[in-house]
């Protein structure tokens, strides 16, 4: 049987950078479920449609197709309970929970104005005036508007993460010892910034810095070659 996760791609379509997307693929790494990554971009919103959806990750597992992040990381955890667990018990999946609405509503507009112009820079040719006039219509202005101080942008984004660094001070990971699902809810921000953006995000010394070249040194072969330097 062929698992395979449809990502946001690049026009390079080992560009992989949707942080929706990168959650699912390093669940699946977790999980110890193999896999293959199928590029795909925004304007390409046929070969999604049997999902009923029109935006990725789309997961299709044997005759199973699933759609959102969320609920797919779900569904890998009730399927496949004899793999190791992305939650650590019910408890620890609504306390996920919590940790996704926080990357959603906190994290990522924190980050997406440093990324904007980045990211219709890397994007297929096809998608870049789709790509400009969704953004333009959801931030009220050009796309080299929406961020007219990154240096002011980048310490309001590093204020963000006080909670995380706090976290981060006292153990390893989010989840403890090891990482769990609220990880790779955190991670999938930090591998989207990074799969477009060359600008650094963390001072040397910040203890989300180092959980970070962590995170990065487990992901499965498949992913290194998805992330750049």
């Amino acid at each position: 049987m062929t698992r395979l996760l449809y990502e946001l791609a690049g026009a390079e379509p080992d560009r992989r950078f949707s942080p929706f997307c990168w959650r699912i693929r390093l669940a699946l790494e977790h999980k110890g479920l193999p896999f293959e990554g199928r590029p795909w971009r925004f304007t390409e919103r046929e070969a999604i449609a049997f999902s009923g959806s029109d935006k990725v990750p789309v997961l299709v597992d044997g005759a199973r197709t699933i759609a959102d992040s969320a609920v797919i990381a779900a569904y890998l955890e009730e399927t496949y309970p004899d793999a190791p667990s992305l939650f650590g018990g019910p408890q620890a999946q609504a306390l996920a929970r919590f940790i996704g609405h926080w990357a959603d509503g906190v994290l990522h507009p924190a980050l997406v104005p440093l990324l904007l112009t980045d990211i219709h820079g890397v994007v297929a040719p096809q998608d870049r005036d789709y790509f400009r006039q969704s953004r333009e219509a959801r931030f009220g202005k050009a796309l080299e508007a929406v961020c007219p101080d990154p240096e002011a942008q980048l310490v309001a984004f590093r204020r963000t993460l006080s909670p995380l660094r706090a976290t981060l001070r006292a153990q390893p990971f989010l989840g403890g010892d090891g990482p769990l699902y609220a990880d790779h809810i955190v991670m999938g921000a930090f591998l989207w910034a990074r799969s477009v953006s060359a600008r650094p995000l963390l001072e040397p010394d910040d203890p989300v810095a180092a959980w970070r070249e962590r995170m990065l040194a487990r992901l499965g072969e498949g992913s290194r070659g998805l992330v750049a330097a």
